[in-house]
């Protein structure tokens, strides 16, 4: 499987997305375009690498643009796309194990290791498909009590973490896509210019192959939560829900419905 990769850039520490880039030469031989929305261009010696190629945007294009920006670039010459945050570093067994694991299961478009933060315990990135409560309320309810229910069900916390399991919604900070399933949505909706897009992109990749969680392998995320902390964040989070919802349906919406019954009764089934 021909690999490819794509990286999207603003202002970030050259520490933490040369680890990024670094993880990803070192554990495969595919290429790497790195599409830089700073501005001002930002700097690398692994820049000069020759399987990386420095984009610099010239404006903020937002996450999904971004990424749509590198995908049109690479074009055909990719069978697997690897979408990478810059604050994530993983071991050469990791993208072995996830394109192995694609090709084993031609029914997959999609699929996400286990995500670890820093000190190794677990991010809770496998979510249902969020509904205005799950998304919304469970930030700003003051009753502690019933944020942990919430979440309990929305994240999925009884999810086995010894298996591969289909999961309806996946994080985009390190997910392995069919390139062909990328191609036949259209990318990213670049609607969404921060949040949210990854939540609407493995939704429309659901509509026709699995999307996978593959616990087995995992890679380290930094995950700085900033838009509970940022309040222009935290309003910029609020505005892409806003927009998933009109899209999707707020409080009625059957695909939400149906594959979120069908995830939790498998999980319920479990031994």
């Amino acid at each position: 499987m021909r690999l490819s990769a794509s990286l999207v850039l603003y202002n970030n520490d050259p520490n933490d997305f040369g680890a990024a880039i670094a993880s990803y030469l070192d554990g495969s031989d595919g290429t790497l375009t790195v599409i830089d929305n700073s501005p001002a261009p930002l700097t690398h010696p692994l820049f000069a690498d020759g399987r990386v190629k420095y984009v610099f945007a010239g404006e903020n294009l937002g996450f999904g643009r971004g990424h749509n920006r590198a995908l049109e670039m690479i074009g055909s010459r990719s069978d697997v796309h690897l979408l990478l945050n810059p604050d994530v570093v993983f071991g050469t067994e990791v993208l072995p194990a996830l394109l192995d694991f694609l090709h084993k299961h031609p029914e997959a478009g999609a699929v996400m290791p286990s995500i670890r933060y820093r000190d190794g315990s677990l991010q809770r990135l496998c979510k249902l498909l969020p509904t205005p409560v799950d998304l919304l309320l469970r930030r700003f309810v003051p009753i502690a009590a019933l944020r942990r229910r919430i979440n309990h069900r929305y994240e999925l916390h009884c999810l086995p973490q010894s298996a591969p399991t289909a999961v309806p919604s996946l994080s985009g900070c390190f997910l392995l896509v069919r390139t062909q399933a990328l191609i036949a949505i259209g990318g990213f909706d670049e609607r969404f210019f921060m949040y949210m897009e990854d939540v609407d992109l493995v939704r429309r990749i659901g509509d026709r192959w699995s999307t996978m969680y593959e616990p087995r392998v995992a890679v380290t995320h930094g995950y700085a939560k900033a838009s509970y902390s940022d309040p222009r964040l935290r309003a910029a989070h609020i505005r892409s829900a806003l927009i998933y919802f009109k899209k999707w349906g707020f409080m009625v919406d059957r695909t939400r419905r149906d594959r979120n019954r069908a995830t939790l009764g498998r999980l319920h089934r479990q031994p």
